[in-house]
């Protein structure tokens, strides 16, 4: 009990003159183990030969795990807030390394349903709990930098894949000595497999409980040294007022937001998924591709780094300019950029490496962006509450992204014979899609005063 008791809140308020700059470590330790999420398709081929099933039944994994994960941070949202960082860190790590040793037990029994509770529903739960559990933490930590800190970890989820693909293939080589992680087409047996989700569930825990242990909670009464709170009243679109996360469903402003993130999430999710092919496809002649399969693996990599590197980047520069001015970016730059991938993306491939990934980095940018401008709109009372919800736009254009890219594609032609003509119709949806966002992100407006909470208004005007 009194190890359980030491995850409590008020177990985790943080002494005086404890370092605010060992919190985005914290976080980050979480991000980067639940970003493995994005490096299932290491192994997919593998599980597939495995299980002897369909490319689809194995991709159905990653699915669920993505739509727990809006699932969970929507509902939990409010229990996170309530239970602080440090039992919701444990708890994701709970989740998430059980994912790995049920669906490990699914793989050696041949169960594919149990690397669907395991890996999808449960793993998801994990991903959904940690995604959001160090959000408002950070954003109290940092009310002067709030982009900069969501940055800080966030930057973790898109670099974990960096991480766990190239670990994933030398542990499957390890395990199988029959397995090349060089060659494209070697697959792992089921033994190697087995190991591997056992090593990652048991190596992912261990690395989540450096987060929990370091994690801590401002006391009430701290600030930044040299920060003066008055100088928010001075930003537009910067309350200092607080806003529940019950009510902030109900305002125009949260909608509006969960239109900006879905759009943009599903422009650029559209290229993430199809990022290894497409770029063979646009340098295809005559049924041959310019672009071998190695430096398509090559620009996925590439991808994932302007997919990190946004995330710091673009959301520390919101600190500076605003978050609506950065989502006029995101989402105008973006149909700009979607247009020239389309007519002029094949005439180079650097060129079209450049343009998508600068699009990979705004789709970065506003996962890290999205918590500050919550913070700007709600305060930071259930700011993380508020962003689990939110998420359930990701959930959506987790789903909306591919289906549009691959249904324009499956009425072009069959894989491997597509040509850049064939995404056109696709990318040009997407700059519809960015103009939609674009819109709803210049109507944002403040938060009307009748859906702050009532105590709290009370201070803001007192003060």
């Amino acid at each position: 009990m009194a190890l359980l008791s030491a995850l409590d809140r008020e177990h985790t308020i943080a002494p005086p003159g404890y370092s605010r700059w060992l919190i985005p470590p914290a976080a980050l330790s979480v991000h980067l183990c639940i970003g493995q999420v994005y490096a299932t398709s290491v192994y997919k081929n593998s599980l597939v030969q495995h299980f002897d099933t369909s490319q689809t039944a194995i991709g159905v994994i990653f699915s669920i795990a993505i739509v727990m994960l809006g699932l969970s941070a929507a509902v939990g949202g409010t229990w996170v807030e309530a239970n602080g960082p440090r039992k919701a860190m444990f708890v994701s790590a709970s989740f998430w390394a059980s994912g790995f040793l049920i669906g490990a037990l699914g793989i050696a029994t041949t169960q594919l349903w149990l690397l669907y509770l395991g890996y999808g529903v449960l793993g998801g739960i994990g991903l959904g709990i940690g995604y959001i559990s160090p959000v408002s933490t950070l954003i109290k930590w940092f009310p002067d930098r709030p982009g900069l800190a969501t940055g800080l970890a966030i930057m973790g989820f898109g670099g974990g894949a960096l991480i766990a693909g190239p670990l994933s293939r030398q542990l499957m080589s390890f395990y199988d000595s029959g397995y090349d992680p060089n060659v494209a087409t070697s697959v792992a047996d089921g033994s190697a497999l087995t190991a591997l989700f056992l090593t990652l569930g048991i190596g992912y825990f261990l690395i989540m409980m450096f987060g929990v242990i370091n994690i801590r909670v401002p006391a009430s009464d701290w600030s930044p040294a040299g920060w003066d709170p008055a100088s928010v009243r001075e930003k537009p679109l910067v309350t200092t007022a607080q806003v529940a996360a019950a009510n902030a469903i109900r305002t125009r402003a949260f909608w509006l937001l969960w239109i900006v993130l879905f759009c943009n999430v599903t422009a650029g999710i559209g290229i993430l998924e199809q990022a290894s092919p497409m770029i063979q496809d646009f340098f295809r002649e005559d049924g041959v591709s310019s672009v071998a399969v190695s430096a398509a693996a090559g620009f996925v990599g590439v991808l994932s780094l302007f997919n990190m590197a946004g995330r710091f980047v673009w959301s520390s520069t919101s600190d500076l300019i605003g978050r609506r001015p950065i989502y006029m970016l995101y989402l105008g730059g973006g149909m700009i950029l979607y247009a020239l991938l389309a007519t002029v993306g094949p005439a180079a491939t650097a060129l079209f490496v450049l343009l998508a990934g600068v699009i990979l980095s705004f789709y970065g940018g506003g996962f890290a962006t999205i918590p500050a401008y919550l913070r700007d709109l709600f305060g930071t009372y259930q700011v993380g509450a508020i962003h689990g919800r939110l998420l359930t736009a990701w959930s959506a254009a987790g789903v909306a992204g591919p289906l549009i890219i691959n249904g324009f594609l499956d009425a072009q032609g069959k894989p491997g014979t597509l040509t850049a003509d064939a995404y056109r119709p696709a990318l040009f949806t997407m700059v519809a899609l960015l103009a939609v966002g674009f819109a709803a992100n210049l109507l944002v407006r403040p938060v009307p005063s009748k859906y702050h909470e009532p105590a709290m208004k009370e201070e803001v005007q007192a003060a």
